[in-house]
């Protein structure tokens, strides 16, 4: 669940602390070690 406001609107990427950020995958949108990210991007779309 993202809580970051910063995480929210723009993504934890966008944010300036980013590098820094010790909770990008506890508050923000970053997956957790190990963990498959979603993809939201192949969405619909078959190859022929």
């Amino acid at each position: 669940m993202t809580v970051c406001p910063i995480a929210l609107v723009a993504g934890c990427a966008k944010c300036p602390a980013f590098s820094v950020c010790p909770l990008k995958t506890v508050l923000g949108d970053q997956p957790k070690p190990g963990e498959k990210p979603d993809k939201k991007a192949d969405s619909g779309k078959k190859d022929r």
